[in-house]
């Protein structure tokens, strides 16, 4: 049975499993899928409808379905202030930080941990066991794989024309490969691809692709070495 602040709201339609703890002040909209032992910590809003302008709006229509609903898998955490966004599936004893947020359709994978006041934008897929530290911004359509590092302030981009495009033109986001780590204040252009096990330095602009195990670092970024077999994850874990 959950456990329910009666300061929360949780309408009707919300599923709660077993072991469900939602602390005060938080709003679990309809259609929520809360798995077993979550944690929903004060002021937390779950399954809230994106807001869209004309153009966007537009798209959705086009699209036609229904959102999807917000699925929480068992253990995960929503920390205080943070915002989930209905048609998001958040994995098993994932920890969404104090005022992040997660926006619609965005996935993350099991262990991950996202910093406060963070942001996943839409349609982005976050895999296992990623560490995303306080006030990163991965814009939509960014793939991190598993085992990622991502320090505080790094900025992803997702658009080179800043929003003059047409509107069927789609974004792109930046790949980030299994176990790649950028350093924090680091901001990576639309489209980049950062290889398995790469390594990005504090403050870095990366603009162009980082190859596996490459070190980069500098505005704009350039390779100055490979990163050690002493420092490959496996020797980490």
């Amino acid at each position: 049975m959950a456990e329910i602040s009666p300061t929360a709201h949780v309408e009707p339609d919300a599923r709660m499993a077993d072991g469900v703890l939602v602390k005060a002040g938080a709003v679990i909209h309809a259609g929520v899928e809360v798995g077993e032992g979550c944690v929903i910590e004060e002021g937390a809003v779950l399954g809230k409808r994106p807001r869209l302008r004309a153009s966007s709006s537009a798209k959705a229509a086009a699209r036609g379905a229904s959102p999807a609903p917000l699925i929480l898998e068992p253990g995960a955490t929503i920390c205080c202030g943070a915002v989930v966004y209905v048609g998001a599936r958040i994995g098993e004893n994932v920890i969404v930080g104090d005022q992040s947020q997660i926006r619609e359709r965005a996935t993350v994978g099991a262990e991950t941990v996202v910093g406060r006041g963070s942001t996943i934008d839409f349609d982005v897929n976050v895999g296992e066991r990623v560490v995303i530290q306080t006030g990163a911004y991965v814009t939509g359509g960014t793939v991190v794989e598993h085992d990622v590092f991502l320090g505080p302030g790094v900025i992803t981009t997702n658009d080179d024309s800043m929003g003059r495009h047409p509107h069927d033109e789609g974004l792109v986001g930046a790949v980030l490969r299994r176990a790649c780590r950028i350093g924090g204040g680091a901001v990576l252009v639309p489209g980049v691809e950062i290889g398995e096990e790469a390594y990005v330095a504090a403050g870095a602009v990366v603009t162009r692709d980082v190859p596996p195990r490459a070190v980069a670092m500098g505005v704009p970024a350039r390779l100055v070495r490979e990163v050690g077999e002493e420092d490959l994850i496996e020797r980490w874990r």
